[in-house]
């Protein structure tokens, strides 16, 4: 044995002892005899503990668990109507004996019922009646707690089995009837949100109201103010019984899930959703306000804010309209030419509807019916069966939103039968009749087969104009087009776009030269596969290393660059709520592209709507009114394109030029921002000859106050990839023809992004890297004079509009297969953060 002295660390002498082999053997098996029997002594000892726990205290353990673990809580309201009860006015006031009494009754009667279904009885807490109504009709709300002891019944306490049980427990009373019970001979019910329970008693945010002829009003609370936290409210509507309650909200701004905050209209006095006309959220414009009318004179509105995002809320009116005007529909209607309506279009129609609808036209011509509005959406539906509310013609039932539709008889009367169940109604429809020659179904145009008429020069223009795309079939290609494999004739701009505009994929085919074995370039070069995420960038634009996870740090042109350096290889990763840089400098600077206004000219466009598009800026020069557009990119900076300031020296002058975001009308500017411009900053490279570097910023001599009609557009990052074949939109106040006159309203189209090198043929190669090419290309829908400087905006999956472009120029206005030429933002991301720090 040998030894070795060493010094700890506070300067104590110790020894270490060097074993000799031998004795290293002996040592070993005398220490793994020691260990071995402790660690036997603990398991020993641990299994006797778990043993004297799992005998004698597991039942105490899992009882104290269980009375602190809360259980699972199911409601369910409905109505019941009565039989052997006159109706007293007394029981609309809570407070009365009379309603005291009733209620108490039938709450025993409803525990009662409940006695009679086994799992129900076990899990049954309680009911409560909320109010009655002429019938007499009680409304209630039943609660069923289930400890979580009990959770795999939960699926058991279903609202099937509760109907069921209340329904055969009535029918057993009936046959045991006593002259002096009272009997139920209705009863509904529904799994109902617990927030929208309320007893008699509680007063918190609850009100009584009475509807008469004149307008009243209510609102959430704290209107106009941002409404409280955990808002829980409630209003319960009356009038008189040959009247209907009509609701409309002129403001109405509440956080945009309804999982959360939202408004419950019913067309009952309890929260049933078998009775619901419908649930809202978000925020609407006031030219699309919210307007609801009752099938008879009681409603109520539930207000539920739970989040910690606060909105304005809500402002209601109501007031009465007569029963006889509620549900007048239907009727004989001649002429050869008309219009009819669903009932009290375009506010939300009654629940509870059936009318009908006998056209009739000159003997020898046929009905062809254009509904040009068609809105019956409702939740849980399916719209190939439409069983709940739906138009029927000719046998056949429509339902859901249709953009269009249209129907045609087969002799000179034509039947439309309309129907709205008790729940969930919407706007309806708006439709349009004619008597048409079968032989001559469309005089000077072309007749689709579904009916429809549409001009001649819409045939086989390579978009589907009828909707049927009876119009595309049976063409010849002309020499701007291209003949897809099953006979449809396409644009030639757009092949290669990656997407399938021929339906049978042959406009994709060979729209590259390399082999299958090889990998493309973004500028065309082919590689061979193997280069793909091999850790080094091997095309010029990097994008065989871009999506690679094995490669997160290297950079190339598709690569998200963080504040810290880092680069982030995930395609457009800015502003996608998921946080990739480790700085969240991915996710900064995101208060932008939001429309706060949920929707539900430009040549072949239409009027916007009112905050449709809160980013578009209308530019005025001096007197003459609107010359450019721009987009919002902050509260300080427009972004613009700099020839609309080289026409003149004037041009050139920020005096004179002003600024009008949110504007919709020209005739309107006094409902608009109105901003001075204190600065104009033109890109240095801007080209007049050939349009190149065609992008200005505008810095306002004041900030803009954000609203629901003035926000920000995102800008993209320079990495930002819009694919060709994308659609998005284009919007302004340009002439609405070539040669016209400018609109007066805001218009907005869509379009699409075409392939850089496809479109670039047609241009002549005069399409650079800074620019790239947007159009339906069949003439009709793109950016004409006047809306110079406007934005091309693109809708992520996000829910973030990005400024994709920026209008630039093109050969004359909307004409065929000369697409519209606009500034890529991604080309001067760099640019606009050196100028504005954006």
């Amino acid at each position: 044995m040998s030894s070795a002295r060493y010094h700890g660390q506070i300067g104590q002498q110790e020894q270490m002892v060097f074993l000799t082999s031998k004795e290293k053997k002996a040592s070993s098996r005398r220490t793994g005899i020691l260990i071995g029997s402790i660690v036997g002594l603990f398991v020993l000892l641990a299994v006797v503990g778990f043993l004297i726990w799992f005998f004698v205290f597991k039942e105490d353990s899992d009882s104290t668990v269980s009375k602190h673990v809360k259980p699972l809580v199911k409601l369910f309201s409905g109505h019941m109507k009565i039989d052997g009860v006159d109706y007293d006015q007394q029981l609309e006031d809570t407070s009365s004996s009379e309603f005291k009494a009733l209620a108490k009754k039938m709450e025993t009667l409803l525990g009662e019922y409940y006695q009679n279904g086994p799992i129900l009885s076990k899990f049954y807490t309680g009911s409560a009646v909320t109010a009655f109504s002429e019938g007499v009709i009680a409304y209630y709300w039943s609660q069923f707690d289930i400890p979580v002891t009990s959770l795999e019944l939960v699926p058991d306490v279903s609202e099937e089995r509760v109907l069921d049980v209340l329904e055969n427990s009535i029918k057993m009373q009936s046959l045991e009837r006593n002259s002096n019970e009272i009997r139920v001979t209705e009863i509904t019910a529904s799994l109902t949100d617990y927030r929208m329970a309320r007893t008699p008693t509680e007063e918190d945010c609850f009100f009584r109201l009475e509807a008469v002829k004149a307008a009243q009003t209510f609102s959430s609370p704290g209107y106009p103010r941002h409404y409280p936290p955990n808002s829980h409210c409630q209003w319960q509507i009356r009038t008189s019984k040959e009247n209907a309650i009509s609701v409309s909200f002129p403001f109405f701004d509440i956080e945009d899930d309804c999982k959360d905050d939202f408004v419950s209209i019913f067309d009952s006095l309890s929260p049933d959703d078998s009775q619901a006309i419908t649930v809202q959220c978000g925020q609407r414009p006031p030219s699309n306000p919210l307007s609801v009318v009752s099938s008879g004179n009681i409603m109520l509105i539930n207000f539920i804010a739970d989040t910690n995002i606060q909105r304005k809320g809500f402002q209601a009116q109501y007031t009465i309209i007569p029963k006889t005007k509620a549900q007048q529909c239907g009727g004989k209607l001649s002429g050869n030419n008309g219009k009819f309506t669903s009932p009290l279009h375009p506010i939300f129609y009654p629940p509870s509807m059936d009318c009908k609808w006998t056209i009739k036209v000159s003997q020898g011509k046929k009905v062809r019916v254009t509904f040009k509005i068609f809105s019956m959406k409702e939740p849980n539906v399916d719209t190939s069966r439409c069983h709940k509310d739906y138009v029927e013609i000719m046998g056949q039932r429509y339902c859901g939103d249709r953009s269009f539709l249209v129907l045609t008889s087969d002799s000179n009367v034509l039947e439309v039968k309309f129907h709205s169940d008790e729940s969930y109604t919407d706007k309806g429809f708006l439709a349009e009749y004619e008597a048409f020659n079968h032989s001559n179904a469309c005089p000077g145009e072309f007749a689709c087969n579904n009916g429809m008429c549409i001009a001649k020069k819409l045939q086989c223009n390579g978009w589907n104009d009828c909707g049927d795309i009876s119009d595309e079939k049976n063409c010849r290609c002309n020499k701007d087009q291209f003949a897809c494999s099953n006979g449809l004739c396409k644009p030639k701009l757009w092949q290669c776009d990656n997407v399938n505009d021929c339906g049978d994929g042959s406009d994709e085919i060979q729209c590259t030269d390399c082999e299958p074995n090889e990998w493309r370039c973004g500028n065309g070069v082919c590689l061979p596969q193997d280069v793909v995420c091999d850790n080094v960038m091997d095309c010029e634009d990097g994008n065989d290393e871009a999506t690679c996870k094995s490669s997160p740090n290297m950079c190339s042109d598709y690569s998200f660059k963080c504040d810290s350096g880092k680069c982030i290889n995930k395609v457009n990763a800015e502003c996608d709520h998921v946080s990739d840089c480790s700085d969240n400098s991915d996710e900064a600077h995101c208060d932008c592209g939001i429309r706060p206004y949920k929707m539900t000219r430009i040549i072949g466009g239409q009027n916007a709507d009112s905050g449709e598009w809160p980013w578009q800026v209308s530019l005025h020069f001096r007197t003459s009114g609107h010359a450019c557009g721009a987009s919002i990119i902050s509260d300080r900076w427009l972004l613009s394109a700099a020839h609309c300031f080289k026409f003149s020296h004037e041009h050139g002058l920020q005096a004179n030029w002003i600024t009008y975001s949110g504007l919709q009308s020209q005739y309107e500017p006094e409902k608009a921002q109105m901003r001075k411009v204190k600065r104009i900053i033109l890109h240095p490279s801007y080209d007049q000859v050939t349009s190149d570097y065609d992008i200005a910023l505008l810095k306002l001599s004041e900030p803009l106050e954000f609203s629901n009609t003035v926000q920000p557009i995102c800008l993209p990052a320079s990495s930002h990839v819009f694919p060709p074949g994308m659609t998005c939109s284009i919007t302004g106040w340009g002439v609405t023809r070539e040669g016209g006159r400018k609109a007066i309203m805001l218009q907005k189209a869509s379009v699409k992004l075409i392939n850089d090198e496809v479109c670039n043929k047609f241009m002549g190669g005069r399409v650079t890297s800074r620019m790239f090419c947007s159009g339906f290309l069949e003439g009709g829908v793109d950016a004409c004079q006047g809306d110079s400087g406007g934005p091309l905006a693109c809708l992520e999956e996000s829910g973030k509009w990005f400024q994709a472009g920026i209008v630039s120029w093109g050969e004359g206005c909307a004409q065929r297969d000369k697409p519209g030429i606009y500034s890529r933002v991604i080309k001067f991301r760099e640019w606009i953060k050196e100028k504005t720090n954006i």
